[in-house]
């Protein structure tokens, strides 16, 4: 007795449509380092953003541009051709943003960023991504306290009732060919640099952006390894950004391990909360960073604002991080994402308290007396992973030393969490080949 296979409609047993033809003529173009132009780019987001060309072919152009990166000009196109593929949002007046291009791992400055923008009166809707090269993006640890999935209406609702959101972009179709590569990069756990910004960017105008922080940051276990890549990166944001008439600030900065000591979704959102409710306990590290970048982002929306705004600002509070350090300090900033939390459809008075990591425990303690030399976020990324993170939101790293602190022998360094007992004995098992601490 014979059996019919229900594969008998996968690619390319249909002859491709005259689009198709033309994406898979550029792809081809591409892996060998040529140059494409905007039809051909066209041909190839709309395509993917349609799902006519399959996981396979999707993943040969995200190979092809990491492995030969595209030109100026085509960056441009590829950021339009993301942006024409899907749908649009359109906000009044000053529209803020803030975005890091990620890879460090327990670092969630968007979660303390936003309400300050909004809670300072500015209209910030952001739009963030789930998980790539870490154990939890930045929509991954939003659905912690809220959902994260509206349409198009809901989410204008949202942001008239708060001024912000925190959503996931590929929830209604924007920029759809983004979150499809994305999908095909996240199991290698590389992103190209050109992939990265135009991931960036694309969201950024198809939520109607106008004033955007970026940032950069570089070091030896990050996305970004050296300074002159990262100084690349920030050339190309900005050649971007005045093509799409964006007023952009890019902060470039070395990072040698996570800021905060938490690493997966519910960790990193206690982090980010007790910042925002000022716990004592709360990551300093964690708090300046958000309050840099905040600063530096009400700074380049202060430029495009009444004078007597201005004015007033530079009198009250000096400058931008005088402000963010104000409005976080008497709890606006609190209030501002309790608001957001319950237009979301979360619990507005969810505390850090109330997020409890996994059932399933296992600490490690350090083996010798020494410094700290050097946390791999590398590796507590692939530990986190094994342990569950993103999708199990209560697993992940809880690290008790940060670099150059003290460590004695027997001392505890980081403790690993999950609620499935199965993945924390692969954790475990993953430890002696992916060392976190490096103590001398």
């Amino acid at each position: 007795m014979t059996t019919q296979s229900s594969s008998k409609k996968v690619w390319p047993t249909q002859k491709p449509t005259l689009e198709v033809q033309i994406a898979l003529n550029a792809i081809r173009k591409k892996l060998v380092g040529k140059s494409l132009s905007y039809k051909e780019i066209y041909a190839i987001m709309d395509s993917i953003s349609h799902k006519r060309l399959g996981d396979v072919l999707t993943t040969y152009f995200a190979a092809s541009g990491y492995s030969t990166g595209f030109n100026n000009q085509e960056l441009f196109y590829l950021t339009k051709a993301m942006v024409e593929t899907g749908e649009r949002l359109h906000f009044k007046g000053i529209v803020a943003d803030k975005h890091s291009i990620g890879g460090i791992p327990g670092t969630r400055t968007t979660l303390v960023v936003i309400p300050i923008i909004a809670a300072a009166g500015f209209t910030i809707p952001k739009s963030s991504s789930r998980a790539i090269t870490t154990p939890g993006g930045t929509a991954d640890d939003m659905e912690v306290l809220a959902p994260v999935e509206f349409s198009k209406s809901q989410i204008y609702d949202i942001v008239k009732k708060t001024n912000g959101c925190i959503v996931w972009g590929g929830s209604f179709h924007i920029a759809p060919a983004d979150d499809i590569i994305i999908r095909v990069e996240e199991p290698l756990l590389f992103e190209s640099y050109d992939k990265i910004l135009v991931s960036i960017m694309a969201k950024k105008i198809a939520f109607g952006s106008n004033h955007v922080v970026i940032d950069i940051p570089y070091g030896q276990s990050v996305k970004v390894h050296r300074l002159k890549d990262a100084q690349l990166l920030k050339e190309k944001f900005e050649f971007l950004a005045e093509k799409f008439h964006i007023k952009i600030r890019c902060i470039v900065h070395r990072t040698d391990e996570p800021t905060g000591c938490g690493i997966g979704p519910i960790l990193e959102t206690r982090e980010s909360l007790r910042v925002l409710e000022q716990k004592p306990n709360r990551p300093l590290d964690l708090e300046i960073r958000s309050l840099n970048l905040a600063g530096n982002l009400l700074e380049i929306c202060l430029e495009d604002s009444p004078q007597k705004l201005r004015k007033t600002i530079k009198t009250e509070y000096g400058n931008g991080i005088g402000w963010a350090t104000h409005l976080l300090k008497i709890g606006l900033a609190l209030s501002k994402m309790r608001e957001i939390i319950k237009a979301q459809g979360g619990k507005e008075n969810i505390t850090s308290d109330d997020l409890k990591p996994g059932k399933h425990t296992y600490k490690v303690y350090s083996q010798k007396k020494g410094i700290v030399k050097k946390i791999n976020s590398h590796n507590a990324t692939v530990i986190t992973k094994t342990l569950g993170a993103p999708h199990q939101k209560r697993a992940g790293i809880y690290l008790e030393k940060k670099i150059k602190e003290h460590v004695e022998k027997g001392e505890l360094l980081y403790t690993l969490y999950s609620d499935n007992e199965f993945t924390m004995e692969e954790a475990k098992k993953t430890l002696s080949e992916f060392e976190i601490f490096t103590i001398e």
